[in-house]
C-alpha cells in the first residue's frame, strides 16, 4: 500500500507546488504592471475564490485543529484510530499553549504602549501643559496604543473634568502589562498632594520600565537556546520514524498494530511529555513566571 501510495503523494505535492509557483509568478506580475503603469491606472487585483475560502477557513478555524488533520493523515496511513485519538486530545493542549503565546504577546504589547505613554504624558508636561491637558494630548499622540485598554475612556474623562485620575489609573493597571501605569498613579498622586515635578518621576519611571522591559528580553535571548534544545528533543522521535520509513521499515505497523509497539508508543509518549513539561518549568522559573 506504502508503494502505490507514494507516486499518489508525490504527484499532489508537485501538483501543489506548481500551482503556488504559478499564483505568485502571477502576482508579481501584477505588482510590476502596477509600478511600470502607477497607480492611478492600477485596478484592484481580483482574489481567486479559494484564495477567500481559505481565508475564512482560517478565521474560523484555530491553528490547534492541525493536530486532528495531522492525527487523521497519520491514522489513513497507518491504518489506525489511535493517532487520531492522539490529535484530538492534542488540540486542547495545543490551544492552550497558543493562548499562553498571544497573553504573554499582548502583555509585552500593552507594557510598551505604557511606556510610550509615560513619555508621551512627560513630554507634555515639559512644554507647558497642566497635567489633565498633558494626559490627553499624550493618549491622542500615541494613536490609540496607550495601555489603558478599556479604561481609556475613564482616564480621559477624569482627565478631561478633573476627576480621579489616580484612580482611574489604578483601575487600568490591573490588566496584565499594564502595572507600569500604578507607576504614573503614584507620580501622579504625589505630584497633585505635594506639588512635586511631575514630569521628573515620570521621566525617572520611564527609565526603570525601560531598564525592566530591556532585562527581560535580555533573559528571553538567554533562554532561546534552551527552548530550541527543548523543541529539538521533542522532535526527535518524528525524525526517527521518518528515517525508519526511508531505510524501508514500517514503524508505524509496529507501534500501531502490535501489542509491544502500542505499549511502546504509549510509554514514549509519557515520557515526551514530562520531558517537554519539565523543559518548559525551567524556562518559566527562569523567567519568574
Amino acid at each position: 500500500m506504502g508503494g502505490q501510495a507514494a507516486p499518489v503523494y508525490a504527484a499532489a505535492v508537485c501538483a501543489g507546488a506548481a500551482a503556488w509557483l504559478l499564483v505568485g509568478q502571477d502576482r508579481g506580475l501584477r505588482r510590476a504592471r502596477f509600478v511600470l503603469a502607477g497607480a492611478a491606472a492600477y485596478e484592484p487585483m481580483a482574489v481567486p475564490p479559494w484564495e477567500r475560502l481559505l481565508a475564512r477557513v482560517r478565521a474560523r478555524v484555530g491553528r490547534e485543529w492541525w493536530c486532528l488533520a495531522v492525527g487523521a493523515v497519520v491514522a489513513v496511513v497507518g491504518e489506525s484510530v489511535l493517532p487520531l485519538l492522539a490529535g484530538a486530545l492534542g488540540v486542547p493542549l495545543l490551544r492552550r499553549v497558543l493562548r499562553s503565546r498571544e497573553r504573554r504577546r499582548t502583555r509585552q504589547v500593552r507594557a510598551d504602549a505604557v511606556i510610550t505613554l509615560c513619555g508621551a504624558v512627560a513630554a507634555e508636561v515639559r512644554a507647558g501643559r497642566q497635567p489633565g491637558a498633558a494626559m490627553l494630548a499624550a493618549v491622542r499622540s500615541v494613536e490609540g496604543e496607550s495601555g489603558l485598554g478599556e479604561a481609556e475612556g475613564a482616564v480621559l474623562a477624569a482627565a478631561r473634568f478633573g476627576g480621579d485620575v489616580p484612580g482611574a489609573l489604578r483601575a487600568a493597571g490591573a490588566e496584565p502589562g499594564a502595572e507600569g501605569l500604578l507607576g504614573i498613579a503614584a507620580c501622579w498622586r504625589v505630584a497633585v498632594d505635594s506639588g512635586g515635578g511631575l514630569a521628573a518621576g515620570l521621566g525617572r519611571l520611564e527609565g526603570a520600565l525601560r531598564a525592566e522591559r530591556d532585562q527581560r528580553a535580555d533573559l528571553r535571548v538567554r533562554l532561546s537556546t534552551a527552548r530550541s534544545t527543548a523543541v529539538l528533543l521533542a522532535a526527535l522521535p518524528v525524525v526517527g520514524l521518518l528515517m525508519g520509513i526511508g531505510l524501508g521499515a514500517d514503524p508505524l505497523g509496529v507501534l500501531l498494530h502490535t501489542p509491544a509497539g502500542v505499549g511502546c508508543l504509549a510509554l514514549g509518549g509519557v515520557l515526551e511529555g514530562a520531558g517537554i513539561w519539565w523543559a518548559v518549568r525551567i524556562v518559566r522559573r527562569a523567567e519568574g513566571r
